[in-house]
């Protein structure tokens, strides 16, 4: 068995270790890091174009980011972590659009204003609510608000056509959104990597051990699907970025922090609609309410794609159940990650969180009419032959031990760490791609810390990568409309 050795190794070609295997060789570009893939190309799970919304999630304009309290104030505070850590995102792309590393930011990323809609009093007052919190901030200036039925149908047409004109209805519009091809940028920042000395990525491999030496460094056992042959890759420091394969191979690693770490897989089905004449007279992302006890990811929403210069446009999705923890994995994923640390937890959130259970039960057993007259409720005039169903990435939502020792579900990301630092895994689900390059400024503060720190050898590096890095866009209004301004020019976005 041969033994070779690098620096770093990500495990997975999905839009997080392309995000942090840029950032790393930014920063150093001396190290010698390596990615293997288990399938033939990078992207194509979870960053797949359709196998996500695109939505270059701000928290402009999901609704499950801002609870009501119970005195029936508006809590912005949630949406207030990803409206800024997406501003990272954009940083990080700006500095690869000027260096040229990225030709054309147009090759992965569409202006597309974000819309939050809701029907029905209630509704209308917690909206309402919502955007006097929202746009009292300097975070979210320029967000629009009307509860007028002409108003709504200049922003949105298609939403209002064919709608009673008594129904109660309200809509914030923020023009600065954006539609984002994950999988496109995945393959454009893996492009860059593989033209530089010192990076290599392996498609068709799948990582089948890990196990840490008395040195400190890992050896990664990896086989080839095409010759069967195995290899031990040596690393000083390894990601685990496999998306839904992350649990499973967190737990090869056998780091008393995995313990107690279960998944809980989430399918997922769109409505797509390519003809032309419909999707010319759409241009936004709308998002709704969710349904009570439904993960984040199932809030409904219409949007705007644009994919390989094609526009299209998605609602859904429509959330069931699959034991599956890869859209390409096995029926046996669940199974296979249930282990004694992890039991209780796991029983423990099939026990508590029967909303979940029942919400994705009523799913399931949904029929096409069913999934077809929720789109209605955002496009009334709808016609079925103009849209077919698609099936969506494969999630799985984090389950983990409390200080109690039973079970709570996450429903965003997670970074489990080695206590050496010298390993890390990335477990759960939305808002990730869109946060990614946050995501990769937390890997460097939880593994290289001594790098990035004032006076170390990374830091001047990172300040030029990322220009606000360690200010605080929630509280430094000047410092977040000049980055805003100057991303969104770079980037051609929209800029209020």
């Amino acid at each position: 068995m041969a033994t070779m050795t690098a620096d770093v190794v990500l495990i997975g070609a999905g839009i997080m270790s392309a995000t942090l295997g840029t950032v790393l060789k930014e920063l150093e570009p001396s190290l010698n890091v390596v990615m293997f893939e288990t399938l033939a190309d990078c992207a194509q799970e979870s960053s797949d174009a359709w196998n996500n919304a695109g939505t270059g999630h701000a928290a402009n304009c999901e609704l499950n980011y801002t609870p009501q309290r119970a005195d029936g104030s508006v809590d912005i505070s949630k949406a207030l972590e990803v409206n800024t850590e997406f501003d990272i995102s954009r940083q990080l792309w700006a500095h690869l659009v000027t260096k040229g590393a990225i030709p054309d930011p147009r090759a992965f990323l569409h202006p597309c204003p974000h819309m939050s809609f809701v029907w029905g009093a209630e509704n209308v007052a917690f909206l309402r609510k919502r955007f006097e919190e929202m746009s009292a901030h300097h975070c979210y200036h320029g967000m629009e608000y009307s509860d007028d039925h002409a108003q709504i149908a200049a922003w949105a047409p298609l939403t209002m056509e064919g709608r009673d004109p008594q129904q109660a209805v309200a809509a914030t519009r923020i023009i600065t959104g954006a539609d984002v091809d994950y999988g496109s940028l995945t393959h454009l920042l893996v492009a860059q990597l593989a033209a530089q000395t010192g990076f290599a990525v392996h498609y068709r491999h799948e990582v089948t051990g890990l196990a840490r030496g008395a040195d400190g460094r890992w050896s990664v056992t990896v086989k080839d699907l095409a010759g069967h042959a195995e290899e031990v890759m040596q690393a000083r420091f390894v990601f685990i970025g496999a998306g839904g394969g992350a649990l499973r191979l967190l737990q090869k690693s056998a780091i008393p922090e995995a313990r107690g770490y279960g998944g809980f897989p989430v399918s997922g089905i769109w409505l797509r609609c390519d003809d032309d004449a419909v999707s010319a007279r759409h241009h936004a992302k709308v998002y709704g309410k969710a349904a009570e006890g439904s993960p984040p990811m199932s809030v409904p929403h219409l949007d705007t794609r644009i994919i390989g210069g094609k526009r299209s446009l998605l609602f859904g999705p429509y959330a069931g159940f699959s034991s599956k923890f890869l859209k390409h994995g096995s029926y046996l994923d669940l199974i296979e990650t249930i282990e004694p640390g992890n039991v209780l937890p796991m029983l423990a959130v099939a026990r508590d969180d029967w909303r979940l259970s029942e919400y994705l039960i009523g799913q399931v057993l949904q029929t096409s009419g069913h999934q077809f007259a929720a789109l209605q409720d955002f496009y009334p005039r709808a016609m079925r032959d103009e849209w077919r169903t698609a099936v969506a990435g494969q999630r799985v939502q984090v389950i983990k031990r409390d200080p109690a020792h039973t079970g709570t579900l996450e429903f965003g990301t997670e970074l489990v760490v080695s206590a050496d630092k010298s390993l890390l895994a990335l477990l759960g689900a939305s808002p990730g791609a869109s946060t990614a390059a946050f995501i990769a400024m937390e890997v460097l503060q939880r593994c290289f810390a001594g790098q990035i720190a004032a006076g170390g050898a990374w830091h001047e590096r990172l300040k030029a990568m990322i220009p606000t890095y360690g200010i605080d866009l929630k509280l430094d209004a000047d410092a977040c409309r000049t980055s805003r301004a100057s991303t969104a020019k770079v980037l051609q976005l929209d800029f209020v």
